[in-house]
């Protein structure tokens, strides 16, 4: 009698390791619109999207394929966030510093001088911004956040803050734009795919970039001179549509949560970050092109120019109704903690 109750018992956890597989594998096949602004070759395609995409696929089994569009193909770059929320993407790729003043929590990574080591920054400011991306980015769901750093490249060698009075620049983000106008220089507010335009034709006279997206954009025909230091991030959320996510399974729910996670964030802002930071040695290697260096007290008069941004931001996160101190105090310790810091 016991014999066959344990016989019994096999069958019906067999009967429901069977089930629970042809559930995983009756998954209703779905597609994944995903919607980006740069060229298909760029290296956060090589380095983020496609592995992130491969990894989907592979954990779905084959039920979730992603198709990219590419290259402003479903609308222009600062349109990413909103494309995802009525759904003329399913997920999509956002800067939403090209919003000034529409996501202030989020704009903290963007602030000067602040992070470092772009894979550790990013799994920081990821950390640190879930508990505001609720409200911030209720329209969506959000994946997670990664960054990139950047300095100046110009058509002429850049050492003192002062030298930006009366210069055009394109800025990376509202947050430089904001540091632009405290120096006196003129933001030209084009996005990336509009950059190299914008200075060959003398509309703009430098532009705050990363380094390897310099040579990608082919802006690096058109600036020949890169000062030396971490200016500022510019930094990115991974959002989706909610009726798209909420129109899947629940084993296609978790394949996507797994991917919207903080080791993504840092994965991601690793291996396209270190990257971008890896131009400048390309740059270096070039001909035609002159690194500029600065010493310490430039480096401090720098970072001197750039504290009224951060009054800025507090005042913008304290309107938010936030605690604009605290939340930038807990940044802070968040990047320090994981090795992020400047």
């Amino acid at each position: 009698m016991q014999a066959r109750s344990h016989s019994t018992c096999r069958w019906f956890a067999a009967a429901i390791t069977f089930a629970a597989g042809t559930a995983v594998a009756q998954d209703k096949p779905v597609e994944l619109r995903y919607a980006h602004w740069l060229p298909p070759s760029h290296p956060l395609a090589k380095t983020g999207f496609e592995p992130w995409a491969k990894s989907v696929e592979a954990a779905s089994k084959g039920s979730i394929k992603i198709v990219f569009y590419p290259a402003q193909q479903l609308g222009k770059a600062p349109d990413h966030y909103d494309m995802a929320r009525d759904g003329i993407a399913d997920m999509t790729w956002v800067n939403p510093g090209y919003q000034a003043g529409r996501f202030p929590m989020f704009a903290a990574g963007e602030l000067p001088f602040l992070t470092g080591k772009p894979g550790p920054a990013s799994a920081a400011l990821d950390a640190w911004y879930r508990k505001y991306s609720s409200a911030e980015m209720k329209d969506v769901k959000f994946c997670f956040a990664h960054l990139h750093v950047g300095t100046l490249h110009s058509k002429k060698p850049i050492t003192e803050p002062e030298q930006l009075k009366g210069m055009k620049i394109r800025p990376a983000n509202g947050t430089v734009a904001q540091m632009m106008t405290q120096l006196g220089a003129t933001n030209v507010q084009v996005s990336a795919p509009e950059a190299r335009d914008a200075i060959e034709k003398g509309v703009a006279d430098a532009i705050t970039f990363p380094w390897n997206s310099i040579i990608t954009f082919g802006i690096d025909k058109v600036v020949k001179y890169h000062t030396d230091m971490r200016l500022y991030a510019a930094t990115f959320a991974w959002v989706m549509n909610p009726a798209w996510y909420g129109g899947l399974s629940p084993n296609q729910k978790k394949v996507i949560d797994d991917h919207c996670n903080n080791e993504w964030a840092g994965r991601v802002g690793a291996d396209w970050g270190d990257e971008e930071d890896a131009g400048q040695g390309k740059m270096e290697k070039a001909g035609g092109h002159t690194i500029v260096p600065l010493g310490s007290q430039q480096l401090v008069a720098w970072k001197k120019a750039a504290e009224p941004v951060y009054a800025q931001w507090v005042t913008g996160a304290d309107k938010a109704g936030q605690n604009g101190r605290q939340a930038l105090e807990d940044l802070r310790k968040e990047l320090a903690a994981r090795g992020g810091s400047n």
